[in-house]
């Protein structure tokens, strides 16, 4: 394959810049990892990344008209598939999901079996194409899958299975000028070979026995295909040991040429957790930006960051350019891309006042509908309780309602349940949930409720309450250590146990609300709130 001088160029052809950016100090970032005390937009004309820190990972993002909108892969969450609109690529807000029911794909996604932790959605491809939202993503156990909307918010179409083979992720698609589709996609599974598929004009359907592989090795996969003043850019993400993983691109003036220039846009940056897959856009400035999250992975998940993009030499260069001609690093704060009148935000805070969940909520697998309402006491969610896979494992406890957590100075989470209808053997709680989790919540035994702490695994109940509703609260900081706390009257608050947020199945902790019995399908809770401040 041959491989292009891009570094070289770059020092020769410089004036080649098609748009300058405007970047601030490339060191002020936080000394150690995740201890930033600012991010977003700072209401000052710049902004600072992280520009949304919760874990929204594998994102693409695109732009259709003034409104932008990115994509976040959800794995087993349901519903799947986050989409986010923004008006300035820093301030952002929920639109929805385009995988309501994750049963389409899998029975292992159902509540009855909950056995994809770490699978199920993962990373995908938006477009916009003939007045018409296209959404691409794969799984690696049963394949490539397709929906269309004619707007973000939905309503999507069932799901189209495009391929049913395992190994496979990270596809991504485009149109070319005489309107014909094609399909990239990476089988892991085979050293990371990357294929082209010619894609129906419908975007509905891939020939099979057209692939062609464009790219291969090293990890590279994150794949997005774009188009530029004259070449088809497929960019990825690569990884070698001992280095890290970074950003590449691969160009070709013909989508069915060979790709054989590339290029490298970023360097690993790992003490910014390997910034690395994302969408390029043109902002609403005249500028254009990488719209990624941070690879690595920690308790925060996979944070999302906005970096400036420079087009040189015909490459869009990611991130801080040095006068040696190498690739860009991390970037920590910049300036606006826009100024809105009115700021977007990201919903946390739910008092359960409407007829269906907020879209920050998603249930860990798809739930059991029927056991849980927002109708049977208006303005209260109502979660019956019903028996778990197994006992004492709130990893196979069905209709657990979660939502991200962010890595933020201040963060306090406060929610009340009415415990008038709880049974004999029903778990109920606010927990902080991932591969481990720790909860503090209620447990009925013989009649008589107690205060319940879960931590490392072990479920210990302590002091008897005898109140009819409870107030509980989790409160942490930058370093993920949360403080549990109880209340019977919502105003005095007591202290029971701490938990360490932490990372799991690729996925950053969450905030959930649990209920069950282990003795039988029998009693409920009634959830008035849940209030999340920072």
């Amino acid at each position: 394959m041959k491989r292009r001088n891009c570094f070289a160029l770059l020092a020769i052809l410089i004036a080649t810049t098609l748009q300058a950016q405007p970047v601030t100090d490339v060191d002020d970032g936080p000394a150690v990892w995740g201890q930033w005390t600012e991010w977003g937009d700072q209401q000052n004309g710049l902004y600072r990344n992280p520009v949304v820190p919760a874990d929204f990972s594998d994102i693409d993002c695109i732009r259709v008209g003034d409104d932008y909108y990115a994509i976040s892969s959800t794995m087993q969450f349901s519903p799947g598939m986050t989409i986010l609109h923004s008006r300035d690529l820093v301030n952002w807000e929920y639109a929805g999901h385009a995988v309501s029911y994750l049963t389409q794909i899998s029975s292992a996604l159902s509540w009855q079996e909950m056995n994809r932790y770490g699978r199920g959605v993962w990373a995908g491809t938006l477009r916009y194409h003939k007045g018409r939202f296209y959404l691409y993503f794969g799984t690696p156990d049963e394949g490539y899958f397709m929906t269309s909307a004619p707007k973000a918010e939905g309503p999507w179409e069932p799901l189209t299975c495009l391929l049913a083979d395992d190994g496979w992720d990270d596809c991504t698609v485009c149109w070319d000028e005489r309107g014909n589709g094609w399909f990239f996609g990476t089988c892991f599974k085979d050293n990371y070979k990357t294929f082209r598929f010619k894609m129906a004009r419908d975007g509905r359907s891939i020939e099979h026995q057209s692939g062609v592989v464009v790219n291969e090795g090293n990890g590279r996969e994150a794949n997005k295909i774009i188009y530029h003043d004259g070449f088809y850019y497929l960019l990825f993400s690569e990884h070698k040991g001992g280095i890290g993983r970074y950003v590449m691109a691969k160009r070709d003036s013909k989508i069915t040429g060979k790709f054989s220039e590339e290029c490298q846009l970023l360097q690993p940056c790992t003490e910014a957790n390997e910034p690395n897959q994302g969408g390029i856009v043109e902002g609403p400035d005249g500028h254009w930006y990488f719209l990624t999250h941070h690879g690595s992975g920690d308790w925060s998940g996979r944070i999302m960051s906005l970096l400036p993009v420079s087009w040189k030499n015909g490459w869009p260069m990611i991130g801080k350019l040095n006068d040696s001609s190498e690739p860009g690093v991390m970037v920590w704060k910049g300036t606006m891309p826009a100024t809105q009148n009115a700021r977007l935000n990201l919903q946390r805070s739910d008092d359960f006042d409407t007829p269906t969940l907020g879209a920050q909520w998603q249930w860990n697998y798809e739930p059991r509908r029927e056991m849980f309402s927002l109708s049977e006491r208006p303005g209260w969610l109502r979660l019956k309780a019903f028996k778990p896979l197994e006992s004492q494992n709130l990893l196979k406890v069905g209709n657990t309602i979660t939502q991200r957590s962010f890595r933020t100075q201040n963060n306090e989470v406060i929610v009340k349940l009415d415990i008038t209808h709880i049974a004999d053997g029903l778990h109920t709680g606010l927990a902080h949930f991932s591969h481990a989790y720790g909860a503090i919540g209620i447990f009925r035994h013989h009649g008589q409720n107690y205060i319940e702490t879960i931590q490392g695994g072990k479920w210990e109940a302590s002091q008897p309450i005898q109140s009819s509703s409870v107030w509980l609260k989790s409160v942490w900081g930058l370093d993920g250590m949360s403080r549990f706390y109880y209340s019977t009257d919502g105003d005095t608050f007591l202290p029971l146990g701490t938990y360490q947020l932490s990372w799991g199945f690729y996925r950053g902790d969450r905030i959930a609300v649990y209920c069950f019995n282990e003795q039988a399908d029998t009693g409920y809770v009634d959830v008035d709130y849940l209030h999340y401040s920072f």
